[in-house]
């Protein structure tokens, strides 16, 4: 078992909060954000500020954690490949249950095999998989440097948007032979 480290940005002590139920803490915390904290087209780059603005509350299960993230996520637009930059802003609220706590709920069949639970290592519990949770969903599906983008040539891959008029003379092939037959009728009359 993977024991936590107090040290990273990430994992938050609730020794302060004490196991009475109806104490509560405010946490504001600028940590770095984990890798992979998005999708293959776009996402939080490994290391970039991420806000965290927390509301701790001692309930009887365990703590109950409330808050949100704010970052900046970069990628590239689907349409053209520009670098794309959309803020992100999740909001999340997650049950960090005590070890005893979840003991009982799985002895007595309270628990749903399919929910997935976190629980506090002693004091300490881990935002990671919360956050990946909350901000991973928010992201655009498909990142647009603007909503009008015209994206690529897809003949040539020029960018459209800087030659609007841009086009191919594109010659269905099934005339193609009649096009031969006019370029040697036109031949001939030369």
């Amino acid at each position: 078992m993977n024991h936590l480290d107090p040290r990273s940005p990430l994992v938050f002590d609730t020794k302060s909060l004490g196991r009475r139920p109806g104490s509560m803490e405010l946490v504001q915390r600028t940590a770095e954000a984990p890798a992979d904290l998005g999708t293959d087209v776009i996402g939080v780059p490994q290391g970039d500020p991420v806000e965290l603005d927390l509301r701790l509350e001692s309930v009887v299960e365990g703590v109950l954690v409330t808050g949100s993230a704010t970052a900046t996520a970069t990628g590239a637009c689907v349409r053209c490949l520009d670098p794309v930059a959309v803020p992100v802003d999740a909001r999340f609220q997650e049950l960090f249950a005590y070890a005893d706590r979840a003991a009982h709920h799985r002895e007595v069949g309270a628990g749903d095999d399919e929910t997935e639970e976190y629980m506090l290592e002693g004091d300490l519990f881990d935002l990671e998989p919360v956050l990946r949770d909350a901000v991973v969903p928010s992201l655009p599906f498909q990142p647009v440097c603007r909503e009008d983008c015209p994206g690529l040539c897809s003949e040539c891959g020029a960018r459209l948007a800087d030659d609007p008029d841009h086009h191919h003379e594109v010659i269905d092939p099934r005339w193609s032979a009649l096009q031969a037959l006019s370029a040697d009728t036109e031949e001939k009359r030369n």
